[in-house]
C-alpha cells in the first residue's frame, strides 16, 4: 500500500479548496468560520504558500468539557489548521480504509453505531443458533485510548502508505501538534477529524491480529470499544490475558480494569448505548432517565424539538415503542403541533 499522490497534488489549490468545502459544512454560522471565507482566497492561498515552502506550523488549540454524557475534554484547532485536517484525512482515509477489517464500524462509510449493533446480534443469534444455546460476550474498552496513542508508533504506521518526506513531515506536524496529560509524545485529540482516521490506523494492528493470529470470528470494534461473541466463556477468559499483552507491548495501550466484562446474552450486553438481549434490544436505563429528564428541563427552550428529534431516532433502533409515546405525548402537550 503506497499513496500515488505527490507531496505538490496533496497540497494543490484545488485539494485546499475542496478541503474547505469539506469543512464548511454546517459551521458557516460560526464567527471564525465566517472571518475566515471573508478573505477566502487569500487565505487558502497563503496556506498554499507556507505549505509549499514547508514554513506552516500548526496553532494552539483551543480546549472545553462536553458532557455526551460522560465528561470530554475537546480540543478544537483554528479554522487554517482545520482545513489541513480535512485535507489529510481525506487522503489517508482513501489509503487506508481498504486494509481495514469489515467489522472495524467507527467513523467510516456506511458504517456507525447502529451498524455495529446490528452485527452484534447477528453474531450472537450465529453462536446461539438462534437463542438455543448458549452464548457469552467479552465487552472491552482500552484505558484512556485518545490520550495514549503513542505518537512514534502511530507514525510507524503512516509510513506504510508513503514514503514521500514532504507527505511525512505534514502528517508530523498534525500528530505532534498535540501532547495529553498522559506525557510527551503521547494522545491524539478529541475533536479533530484526523484523530477519527488516525485511531482506525493505530488499531488496525490491533484487529488483524484478533482476526488472524486469534482466529475470532465474531468480533465487532467501534473506536476503542469492542465486543466478542463466543460460546464458551472459558475461552473468552483466555483471550484476556494475550489481548492486553499485544495492547502493551505492540501500542502502549491496556485494557480499562472497569470496563472488562464476560456476559452472558440472557443478562443482556450493554453495547453503544444499546442493551442486546435475544430476539430484542433496549435503551439503557441511564439513558432513559436522562433523556425524560433533559425533555422535562428543556421542553421550552428553542432547540427543544430538535432535541427530541433526536432521542426519537436513538429509540427508533430499539424496544422502545411505550417510551416514544411518551415522549410523544409530552412533545405534543410541551411545545405543540409543528
Amino acid at each position: 500500500m503506497r499513496g500515488i499522490l505527490s507531496y505538490e497534488a496533496l497540497i494543490s489549490p484545488n485539494r485546499l479548496f475542496l478541503a474547505w468545502e469539506e469543512f464548511r459544512r454546517g459551521k458557516m454560522k460560526k464567527p471564525d468560520v465566517q472571518t475566515f471565507a471573508r478573505r477566502l482566497e487569500d487565505n487558502l492561498f497563503t496556506l498554499h504558500n507556507e505549505l509549499s515552502r514547508k514554513t506552516y506550523r500548526h496553532s494552539t488549540y483551543t480546549s472545553f468539557w462536553v458532557h455526551d454524557p460522560k465528561q470530554r475534554h475537546i480540543h478544537k484547532a483554528p479554522v487554517v489548521d482545520s482545513v489541513v485536517h480535512h485535507l489529510l484525512y481525506t487522503y489517508l482515509y482513501e489509503l487506508f480504509d481498504p486494509t481495514f477489517i469489515y467489522d472495524s464500524y467507527a467513523c467510516r462509510k456506511g458504517k456507525g453505531t447502529h451498524k455495529a449493533v446490528d452485527r452484534l446480534e447477528d453474531f450472537v443469534r450465529k453462536v446461539s443458533k438462534n437463542y438455543s444455546n448458549p452464548c457469552w460476550v467479552l465487552h472491552g474498552d482500552i484505558k484512556q485510548f485518545f490520550a495514549c496513542v503513542d505518537h512514534e508508533i502511530l507514525f510507524s504506521f503512516l509510513k506504510r502508505c508513503t514514503d514521500d518526506p514532504d507527505i511525512l513531515w505534514i502528517l508530523w506536524q498534525v500528530i505532534d501538534s498535540f501532547h495529553s496529560n498522559v506525557g510527551m509524545g503521547k494522545g491524539i485529540p478529541l475533536g479533530n477529524l484526523t484523530s477519527q482516521v488516525f485511531a482506525n490506523i493505530y488499531l488496525n494492528d490491533f484487529d488483524q491480529y484478533m482476526k488472524h493470529e486469534e482466529r475470532v470470528s465474531y468480533y465487532v470494534r467501534y473506536a476503542d470499544d469492542f465486543v466478542i461473541a463466543d460460546s464458551s466463556k472459558e475461552h473468552l477468559y483466555q483471550l484476556i490475558d494475550p489481548v492486553r499483552e499485544f495492547l502493551k507491548t505492540r501500542l502502549a495501550l491496556d485494557l480499562h480494569p472497569r470496563k472488562l466484562s464476560i456476559r452472558k446474552l440472557t443478562w443482556g450486553i450493554d453495547f453503544l448505548g444499546y442493551i442486546v438481549l435475544p430476539q430484542y434490544r433496549l435503551p439503557r436505563t441511564k439513558t432513559k432517565n436522562r433523556m425524560l429528564t433533559h425533555i422535562g428541563q428543556r421542553i421550552s427552550s428553542p432547540n427543544a424539538s430538535q432535541m427530541i428529534q433526536s432521542y426519537l431516532g436513538y429509540l427508533s433502533h430499539a424496544d422502545a415503542y411505550h417510551l416514544m409515546v411518551l415522549i410523544k405525548h409530552i412533545r405534543w402537550n410541551g411545545i405543540g403541533r409543528e
